[in-house]
Protein backbone atom coordinates (compact mmCIF):
# COMPACT_ATOMS: atom_id res chain seq x y z
CA UNK A 1 0.00 0.00 0.00
CA UNK A 2 1.38 3.69 -0.88
CA UNK A 3 2.07 5.41 1.89
CA UNK A 4 0.14 9.14 2.72
CA UNK A 5 1.97 11.80 3.37
CA UNK A 6 1.50 15.35 3.76
CA UNK A 7 2.28 15.91 0.34
CA UNK A 8 -0.03 13.22 -1.25
CA UNK A 9 -3.06 15.39 0.83
CA UNK A 10 -1.73 18.60 -0.88
CA UNK A 11 -1.66 16.57 -3.81
CA UNK A 12 -4.96 15.27 -3.37
CA UNK A 13 -6.01 18.80 -2.63
CA UNK A 14 -4.64 20.54 -6.19
CA UNK A 15 -6.34 17.57 -8.46
CA UNK A 16 -9.81 18.22 -6.34
CA UNK A 17 -9.32 22.13 -6.82
CA UNK A 18 -8.58 21.76 -10.69
CA UNK A 19 -10.94 18.94 -11.06
CA UNK A 20 -13.93 21.38 -9.68
CA UNK A 21 -13.05 24.59 -11.61
CA UNK A 22 -12.73 22.30 -15.23
CA UNK A 23 -16.47 21.10 -14.24
CA UNK A 24 -17.62 24.03 -13.18
CA UNK A 25 -16.47 25.27 -16.58
CA UNK A 26 -18.48 22.98 -18.04
CA UNK A 27 -21.66 23.93 -16.17
CA UNK A 28 -21.08 27.84 -17.17
CA UNK A 29 -20.63 26.90 -21.10
CA UNK A 30 -23.43 24.10 -20.92
CA UNK A 31 -26.09 26.70 -19.59
CA UNK A 32 -24.76 29.15 -22.36
CA UNK A 33 -25.43 26.45 -24.83
CA UNK A 34 -22.26 26.13 -26.08
CA UNK A 35 -21.52 22.17 -25.18
CA UNK A 36 -24.79 20.28 -26.89
CA UNK A 37 -25.78 16.90 -25.65
CA UNK A 38 -25.92 15.62 -22.71
CA UNK A 39 -23.39 16.76 -19.67
CA UNK A 40 -23.10 14.64 -16.32
CA UNK A 41 -20.84 16.81 -13.98
CA UNK A 42 -18.89 14.78 -10.95
CA UNK A 43 -18.84 18.17 -8.44
CA UNK A 44 -18.92 16.81 -5.10
CA UNK A 45 -16.82 13.66 -5.71
CA UNK A 46 -14.05 14.88 -6.51
CA UNK A 47 -12.47 13.08 -3.00
CA UNK A 48 -13.28 9.69 -4.62
CA UNK A 49 -11.25 9.77 -7.26
CA UNK A 50 -8.50 10.89 -5.61
CA UNK A 51 -8.53 7.69 -3.21
CA UNK A 52 -8.98 5.35 -6.51
CA UNK A 53 -6.31 7.33 -8.26
CA UNK A 54 -3.69 6.78 -5.42
CA UNK A 55 -4.36 2.73 -5.00
CA UNK A 56 -3.88 1.76 -8.47
CA UNK A 57 -0.82 1.45 -10.25
CA UNK A 58 -1.46 3.54 -13.71
CA UNK A 59 0.90 1.28 -15.73
CA UNK A 60 -0.95 -1.70 -14.83
CA UNK A 61 -3.87 -0.93 -14.01
CA UNK A 62 -6.85 0.14 -16.06
CA UNK A 63 -9.74 2.48 -15.02
CA UNK A 64 -13.46 2.57 -17.19
CA UNK A 65 -16.29 4.82 -16.11
CA UNK A 66 -19.65 5.34 -17.33
CA UNK A 67 -20.88 8.72 -16.97
CA UNK A 68 -19.26 11.84 -15.42
CA UNK A 69 -15.56 10.50 -16.78
CA UNK A 70 -14.28 14.34 -17.60
CA UNK A 71 -12.00 14.62 -14.94
CA UNK A 72 -10.99 10.73 -14.21
CA UNK A 73 -9.27 10.95 -18.09
CA UNK A 74 -7.63 14.25 -16.69
CA UNK A 75 -7.08 12.37 -13.67
CA UNK A 76 -5.02 9.69 -15.01
CA UNK A 77 -3.23 11.99 -17.64
CA UNK A 78 -5.03 12.91 -20.30
CA UNK A 79 -4.74 17.19 -21.27
CA UNK A 80 -7.74 19.07 -19.76
CA UNK A 81 -7.78 21.30 -23.27
CA UNK A 82 -8.24 17.68 -25.09
CA UNK A 83 -11.17 16.50 -22.16
CA UNK A 84 -12.65 19.87 -23.09
CA UNK A 85 -12.04 19.79 -26.77
CA UNK A 86 -14.00 16.74 -26.95
CA UNK A 87 -17.52 18.08 -24.96
CA UNK A 88 -16.79 20.73 -27.41
CA UNK A 89 -17.20 18.57 -30.34
CA UNK A 90 -13.92 19.78 -31.74
CA UNK A 91 -11.69 17.21 -33.88
CA UNK A 92 -8.79 17.87 -31.52
CA UNK A 93 -11.16 16.23 -28.51
CA UNK A 94 -9.90 12.77 -27.14
CA UNK A 95 -12.41 11.09 -29.01
CA UNK A 96 -12.06 12.90 -31.86
CA UNK A 97 -14.94 15.25 -30.88
CA UNK A 98 -16.98 12.31 -31.86
CA UNK A 99 -17.68 10.96 -28.13
CA UNK A 100 -18.65 13.94 -26.61
CA UNK A 101 -19.59 13.96 -22.72
CA UNK A 102 -20.62 10.45 -22.20
CA UNK A 103 -18.01 8.53 -24.07
CA UNK A 104 -14.58 10.02 -23.07
CA UNK A 105 -11.94 7.86 -24.47
CA UNK A 106 -8.23 8.67 -25.01
CA UNK A 107 -6.03 5.92 -26.88
CA UNK A 108 -3.27 7.54 -24.76
CA UNK A 109 -4.42 6.24 -21.25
Amino acid sequence: MKKITGKTYLDWYENMLLWRKFEDKLAAKYIQQKIRGFLHLYNGQEAVLAGCLHSIDPKKDRMISSYRSHVHAIGLGEDPKFVMAELFGKATGTSGGLGGSMHIFSKKL
